[in-house]
């Protein structure tokens, strides 16, 4: 609490007559019950020519003349001077991050949110992890990608793409043209450039390929609540995607389904990287969209999920997972409800491709030198022995 905006940090390198030790001196006070006594001192960390450490008094303050008794807790705190600057910096992942912005498209399962504003903070959030981050800025842009043009230059094998338009997926209009109202065509093709390419193909919410947008293309369609320029491509959609990046010669037209297992929760490993990471998506959430784990032999995959199968009767629904194909490209499938959580497809990517990350030392200005104090607080009870 002291050091909350490291009050205590820039109080204890001050000198001992600044009268910033009397304000600390107060602000622990008052945050004590009355009957506690304290002493808090303050150490120079030395290193001795022997390589011995020893600790000597800087500056010490108490509300005690008689000090806190030998029956006392005490709680020891680390601080460096605010002139030093720690890093952390992540390993890059070997290939383009290409998230999904198409302002020609709409969205559907992102209550609340927009693609573009979505795109704009997965941006921010993984852009770290990768050497090179873009923006798929319309439908055209990524008719390119699946023609296999790349848009800056970039490494089109091994990237990821991330489509943030939740259960809907932007169709160029070159691919918009299939005989089928459905479109499941166009989802078959997604798969077989994931699989061609060794993409990771990211669905960040619901029940992917459910729907195909293109506001030009599709200017009068609706969806059945509204919302303009979007096609239902329904059932199909995902059993086609599978079978595309199955590597099948063609997709059956079958009916792929999805789940409701209800509340989920994060599966230890899960929580492992959540920490080491610094990334805290809710350890439960409500699953409505999950996929069968029968895709998982149907379709040559192997998973690694994100939460902890639910119990028996839904021992068989799997609510997020990062699909690996035996013979090349990934499927990131998060089958929650809306509203979307970003964090849980950014965790579940890092979790598949665990890029480590680097601390590096201590930064100074030119010319200075670090500082470290030890702070030791100690409590006793008025009138303890």
């Amino acid at each position: 609490m002291l050091d909350a905006e490291k009050d205590l940090t820039e109080t204890v390198f001050k000198d001992p007559a600044d009268p910033s030790w009397t304000d600390l001196e107060i602000v622990l006070s008052a945050c004590l019950p009355p009957n506690i006594v304290h002493n808090l001192t303050a150490y120079d960390i030395v290193t001795l020519l022997d390589g011995t450490v020893s600790y000597q008094a800087a500056n010490s303050i108490t509300n005690s003349e008689s000090g806190v008794g030998t029956d006392s807790e005490a709680a020891s705190y680390l601080v460096t001077s605010t002139n030093v600057t720690f890093i952390v910096a992540p390993q890059k992942i070997q290939g383009t991050l290409y998230i999904l912005n198409c302002s020609d498209a709409n969205g559907w399962w992102i209550t609340g949110y927009t693609a573009q504003s979505l795109a704009s903070d997965l941006r921010s959030l993984l852009s770290p992890y990768f050497q090179t981050t873009i923006l798929v800025n319309t439908t055209t842009q990524l008719g390119l990608l699946l023609d296999g043009t790349t848009l800056k230059g970039e490494k089109l094998q091994d990237a990821v793409v991330i489509n943030t338009f939740g259960e809907a997926v932007p169709i160029p209009t070159s691919y918009a043209s299939y005989s089928r109202d459905s479109y499941a065509e166009y989802c078959y093709q997604l798969g077989k450039r994931v699989y061609q390419y060794n993409w990771t193909w990211a669905s960040i919410v619901g029940w992917p390929f459910y729907y195909v947008s293109n506001t030009v293309k599709f200017s009068g369609s609706q969806n059945s609540w509204g919302i303009y320029g979007m096609v239902k491509v329904d059932n199909p959609g995902l059993h086609a995607f599978l079978d595309g990046l199955d590597n099948q010669a063609s997709y059956s037209y079958g009916n792929s389904q999805t789940g409701s297992p209800g509340v989920v929760y994060l599966s230890s490993d899960a929580q492992y990287y959540c920490n080491y990471y610094g990334i805290y998506p809710s350890t439960y959430q409500t699953s409505t969209r999950a996929l069968s784990a029968s895709i998982l032999g149907t379709y040559h995959l192997t998973a690694t999920e994100v939460f902890n199968r639910p119990p028996s009767p839904n021992q068989n629904w799997i609510a997020g997972a990062t699909y690996r194909h035996t013979g090349g490209g990934v499927f990131i499938a998060i089958g929650l409800t809306r509203i979307p959580d970003i964090r849980v497809t950014a965790l579940a990517l890092l979790m598949y491709y665990r890029p480590i990350l680097y601390k590096s030392e201590f930064t100074l200005r030119p010319g200075e030198r670090p500082t470290q104090r030890l702070v030791v607080l100690q409590l006793g009870q008025q009138g303890g022995s």
